[in-house]
């Protein structure tokens, strides 16, 4: 299933009254389905209308940043889960990649075996975050965004700003690569990603234990949660999805360059909220949606693309994300409301 709740949900109150509508009712309600209707449409218009959007070369473009956006909305899920948010995704990333241009160009490491490496210190950055979190009291969005600051200031000192571009030619060959002539790996990367989080939340421990603590802490404290160590876990998951996306964009590029993410990785914060949230997962924690999150940054990469072969500015699809991100979190409300009334949630 692509949207996870807590665990031990009681069953719908209205499900013995309603029937299979309120499952048919539910599924069209759900953010799943009006993200796959409103992609296809999105698609179909500016496959109509626009030259070039159905190219091969287009549509290995959108998958390939479709593919990127996805585990940048992957890694800000992975710490919604419990409430938290992480504002430090892209300055991780960046310093992840850094570290990798730094393995493979200065000390001659291989790139299999610099790629290791780099997501455990992604991990490492982002047990940082969440023992700080976990210490202090401190809502995170405060730790990350000092922690933002930190991690891209210290970074910028160490490499002087310096890209590495010096790396092998099969880094770049890889960010190239073409399956069936249209489909980039970094898609197939983000699909794996996505797999491996829907059997983790769903089926592990201390996938649930996370959905549980981010429902209800207190509850999840009296029945043996322990859940400072969870939002940790949370910070380290989110630690190693950020690193990731670093060397995606890292083999996209053929080098390490500081300047990936944007100043202090701020150019990750708007995708990085955008997939989830239309997606459906909660802000306020306990519900996670992982194939909404990737069918939410497949459609704003679709949006994207289109909006730029109609050249429009940059400055006006920023400010068009944005209004999508602020309708996603009104959207849901409303939602949420119809549900209740309808006595389905």
């Amino acid at each position: 299933m692509s949207e996870t709740s807590t665990p031990g949900e009681p069953a719908l109150p209205g499900a013995a009254t309603l029937g299979p509508a309120s499952g048919v009712l539910r599924l069209v309600l759900g953010n799943e389905f009006g993200l796959a209707v409103l992609i296809a449409l999105t698609a179909a218009i500016f496959a109509a209308t626009l030259d070039g959007f159905t190219s091969p070369f287009n549509l290995f473009t959108i998958g390939r940043q479709a593919g990127i956006d996805t585990m940048i909305g992957l890694a800000m899920m992975a710490v919604i889960v419990t409430g938290g948010l992480d504002l430090s995704v892209g300055a991780i990333g960046v310093c992840a990649a850094m570290l990798f241009g730094w393995l493979v160009q200065v000390l001659g490491l291989p790139p299999l075996a610099a790629v290791p490496v780099t997501v455990l210190f992604g991990a490492a950055l982002g047990l940082v975050n969440g023992a700080t979190v976990v210490a202090s009291g401190v809502h995170s969005f405060i730790i990350t965004l000092a922690t933002m600051s930190i991690f891209f200031g210290v970074m910028i000192f160490l490499t002087k700003a310096a890209a590495f571009n010096g790396l092998p030619p099969e880094v770049a060959a890889f960010g190239k690569l073409r399956f069936f002539g249209v489909v980039s790996p970094m898609l197939v990367i983000a699909l794996a990603a996505c797999a491996a989080l829907v059997v983790f939340y769903r089926f592990t421990t201390l996938g649930r234990q996370m959905l549980a603590a981010g429902a209800n802490a207190r509850a999840a404290e009296l029945s043996g949660i322990r859940t400072g160590r969870v939002i940790a876990a949370c910070h380290v998951l989110t630690g190693m999805l950020a690193a990731m996306v670093g060397l995606m964009l890292t083999a996209r590029t053929g080098a390490s360059v500081p300047s990936m993410a944007g100043h202090l990785g701020q150019d990750w914060l708007l995708p990085a909220f955008l997939a989830p949230v239309l997606g459906g997962t909660l802000l306020s924690g306990g519900r996670v949606s992982v194939v909404g999150t990737l069918l939410g940054a497949t459609f704003v990469t679709v949006m994207t693309s289109g909006l730029l072969l109609m050249r429009v500015g940059a400055f006006w699809i920023l400010a068009i994300l944005g209004l999508m991100l602020l309708a996603a979190v009104l959207a849901d409300r409303a939602r949420q409301v119809f549900l209740k009334s309808r006595g389905m949630i």
